[in-house]
């Protein structure tokens, strides 16, 4: 049960009781009802009468990797796609044991028992994920075996070393012979040689060899090296798995032995990295110390072929350490994230019609060859970009292209979560700084699984002559910000970009994601004390047009459900649209149910975890909650309110889950310009529309697809396609 206080606590704005340690405070003129709904101790109590009311967060999770599944199980959607969608799942599982369930299996050990929202513990967890979770993958290695034939059809095989002709065979030896034998270490384990350490998610071979005279029987594994790729290209889009060309020249390896047998497996690791904020004083440091330590993180998990000899399973699962109900026995081949090389085949007959992002019609020059000047569309009204279909690198990147170029750009400010290898952004803000200008980057090096890149880029800039600030302790800097300061005419005037999505080129052609460009002074004035927060020490804590975490985004997004109560008994306009990639955050949630029993439409548009109940009869019977799947990533967050006939519309890059709105800094904006608060709500009329084809959920917590008449991707690519015309 919650705290009756956790319903109460973010009702209205919060009176300034003299001064605060707290950087990130309120907006000051969100609220326009008064008085604010406030719950009566009824009310909380018609709502926490429910105990079953979350879904489990880490079991929605795993729903939501059946939906990535069930893409690459449909006829409809073109062979090579489906193909990638078993490599998504695939790295989309392990990443999830590399952190969730590692993080369960630490609270176990650790004695931490402590029961979730849900109402289960920490072991009801794990026995039903790993249920689950076994069934799907044995239900991904199906779906391959399934493929194959299609495949096959279209001239595409994945096949075992004795389906290869003796051509096929012959180039194998060689590429054997020449590149793969000579990078090979065969590691031995009897009393001299001791098992050896096995990395997180490298494939292996288990081999046995037996002395010829004595008879004796020995262990020894054999590390299948990354370097080649997971699938040996022999010519005519036909490949063999890289292991099975290893695994028929073990001889050459063994001289003098005799080879009986072997057997690939695979390690999940504890990958999840954890920097004490005692060691913030030199968070560089302690970070790269961190990470050589992931490299030994505990095991999660073990994958095994099938035709494992179960002698050798005994000798993993004693040296590794890993537990009977930890192991999974597949067919091969393993680790099907290498099909991500089969699905990059240049064969567009099989893969979506291709598409090309087009510049936004405001930042378009129709009449000349020569780029758009940025600050002068923008001066003149808001710009609201959508990702992949608005071009990021005509929009974003050369924003700050221009600004490192411009004499009149005084200064630039950033954050930085994540980017591309070759990242353009990176390039633009030396550049900025080379020329003189004031340039200062927070680069948030705790991005998981980016830290050692970030760690690069952060020095990278800091030998530029860029201030390079590494976030805060204790927080992660996850918003989406960029400011540039330009010396006009008529004075000093920000320019502002706020986004839903990191600022990485590569991604934004994959990711959909809204991001806001806008000159209006005061969202810029917001954004400066926003970075001085983040680089400076500042007690301000009040923003005209931001919600800001961890101290404002929960409280300020209960008090717009709030509010929407208060219209709806009033007999305005109340309703509330949510669209995230997850919603967990109980206080949120319950606030959303007192709605919904107040009678408020409520609307959510998750991609991932989901651990509200829609449909609940007298808990959320107003509740409606899809997800959308397909061809590009749904990321963007929006949060739009009625407002008594007046909508409002937030975006920004927070999640309703504990990490962003208590652990991170995030940014929601609110929309100004009406023109771009329309073409939001044409955005989610059309989401929403039961015309649009979508996952359903139910009130057991399961999802249904509903196909309609048309697919989301597939429409706004049609609409971008007629805006170019």
């Amino acid at each position: 049960m919650n705290d009756p206080a956790t319903l109460t606590s973010a009702v209205s704005p919060s009176v300034d009781e003299g001064p605060v340690s707290e950087p990130f405070g309120h907006p000051t003129d969100t609220f326009d009802v008064e008085p604010p709904y406030t719950p009566d101790a009824a009310a909380i109590e018609a709502v926490e009468k429910y105990d079953d009311r979350f879904i489990d967060r880490e079991i929605s999770w795993v729903r939501f990797n059946q939906r990535v599944l069930e893409l690459a199980e449909d006829p409809d959607l073109p062979l090579l796609e489906r193909v990638r969608f078993l490599a998504i799942f695939a790295s989309n599982l392990d990443e999830f044991f590399m952190v969730r369930v590692a993080g369960l299996k630490r609270r176990i050990a650790a004695g931490v028992a402590v029961r979730a929202a849900s109402g289960l513990m920490p072991r009801e967890q794990l026995e039903q994920l790993w249920g689950d979770s076994r069934e799907l993958m044995g239900r991904h290695a199906r779906a391959l075996v399934d493929l194959l034939p299609e495949l096959g059809g279209h001239g595409i095989e994945i096949l075992r070393w004795s389906e290869l002709d003796r051509e096929e065979q012959k180039v194998c030896k060689k590429l054997f012979k020449e590149r793969i034998f000579p990078v090979l270490t065969p590691l031995a384990v009897d009393p001299a040689h001791p098992f050896p350490y096995i990395s997180g998610l490298s494939l292996n071979l288990a081999v046995v060899v037996r002395h010829p005279e004595t008879r004796t029987e020995h262990f020894a594994r054999v590390k299948v090296p990354p370097t080649f790729g997971r699938f040996v290209g022999l010519g005519n889009q036909r490949f063999v798995p890289i292991e099975d060309v290893i695994g028929e020249h073990l001889k050459k390896l063994f001289p003098g032995m005799d080879v009986l047998g072997a057997h690939t497996f695979r390690v999940t690791r504890n990958e999840d990295l954890e920097v004490e904020e005692d060691d913030a004083e030199n968070l560089l440091k302690a970070l790269e110390k961190e990470l050589q330590r992931r490299r030994f993180g505990p095991p999660v998990r073990l994958e095994v072929e099938q035709s494992m000899d179960p002698k050798i399973l005994e000798l993993l699962v004693s040296e590794l350490g890993v537990g009977r109900d930890e192991v999974v026995s597949l067919p091969g081949p393993l680790d099907l994230t290498g099909l991500h090389s089969i699905a990059d085949l240049p064969r567009d007959d099989l893969k979506y019609a291709a598409f090309l992002p087009t510049t936004h019609p405001s930042l378009a020059e129709v009449e000349s060859s020569s780029p758009v000047d940025v600050f002068d569309s923008v001066s003149r009204h808001d710009v609201l970009l959508h990702h992949p279909y608005d071009s990021f690198a005509t929009s974003v990147q050369r924003f700050l292209e221009q600004a490192a170029a411009d004499p009149h750009v005084l200064a630039i400010k950033q954050t930085l979560y994540r980017t591309s290898g070759d990242s353009p952004i990176i390039e633009a803000l030396i550049d900025a700084a080379e020329a003189g200008k004031q340039v200062l980057v927070i680069v948030e090096i705790k991005a998981r699984f980016d830290e050692q890149a970030n760690i690069r880029w952060a020095r990278k800039l800091e030998q530029a002559g860029c201030h390079v600030v590494y976030g805060l302790v204790g927080l992660k800097t996850h918003c989406k910000l960029s400011m540039v300061v330009r010396d006009e005419p008529e004075g000093i005037r920000r320019y502002v970009h706020l986004g839903t999505g990191n600022y990485n080129p590569k991604t934004a052609r994959v990711y959909e994601d809204l991001g806001l460009l806008t000159a209006n002074p005061e969202i810029g004035e917001d954004v400066a004390l926003l970075f001085n927060n983040l680089s400076g020490i500042s007690r301000n804590r009040t923003y005209d047009h931001l919600l800001v975490a961890p101290h404002s985004v929960r409280e300020g997004l209960v008090a717009q459900i709030h509010q929407e109560i208060a219209h709806h008994q009033a007999g305005r306009p109340a309703g509330i649209r949510i669209k995230a990639n997850s919603v967990v955050d109980e206080a949120v949630i319950d606030a959303l149910y007192l709605a919904s029993q107040e009678g408020v439409r409520v609307e959510l548009l998750i991609r991932g975890i989901c651990a509200l109940r829609p449909g609940v009869p007298g808990l959320s019977e107003t509740v409606r909650v899809r997800s959308i799947l397909g061809r590009f990533l749904e990321h963007s967050r929006v949060f739009w309110f009625d407002n008594g006939g007046e909508p409002e519309a937030w975006i920004g890059s927070a999640d309703m889950m504990h990490r962003n709105l208590d652990r991170r800094v995030e940014v929601l904006v609110r929309l100004r310009d009406p023109h771009v608060v329309a073409e939001v709500a044409a955005l989610l009329d059309l989401a929403l529309d039961p015309a649009t084809t979508a996952w359903e959920l139910g009130s057991d917590g399961e999802w249904d697809l509903r196909r309609g008449e048309r697919h989301l991707h597939d429409e706004l690519i049609a609409r971008q396609r007629s805006r170019r015309r």
